[in-house]
């Protein structure tokens, strides 16, 4: 999907409006580190997504990070990686790694994007 192996990859979903707003969000944030980031749309890309090792029901449920080694990150982890690239974002990163508060943000996560997908098949 990408030749680039000095950025992060993250796969999100450019169909979700929210998705994109957390993009910019991050961006913003992130300015000049956030070059160190691709952003790649999974809209329509299922084989590129399998290709990688991603399934593509679980791409759209989960966030999804390749390393600059080519491993991919998802959920909490993808998260962790993510922020922890952006100065003003690392204790962030930090505080979601803790073992009380990973689990609990992964199912509320888990329960907003479920709660949003529903909301898209209507």
């Amino acid at each position: 999907m990408t030749d680039s192996n000095t950025k992060l990859v993250v796969f999100y979903d450019g169909a979700c409006p929210t998705c994109i707003k957390d993009r910019r969000w991050y961006e913003k944030l992130a300015g000049k580190t956030g070059e160190s980031v691709e952003w790649l749309d999974i809209t329509g890309r299922d084989d590129e997504l399998r290709s990688e090792g991603i399934d593509p029901h679980r791409a759209l449920r989960e966030l999804h990070v390749k390393d600059t080694q080519g491993r991919i990150h998802r959920e909490m982890d993808a998260y962790i990686l993510l922020m922890a690239r952006v100065p003003v974002l690392k204790p962030v990163a930090w505080l979601i790694g803790l073992p009380l508060i990973r689990p609990a943000l992964a199912r509320l996560y888990h329960a907003w994007v479920a709660r949003r997908l529903d909301a898209d098949a209507d």
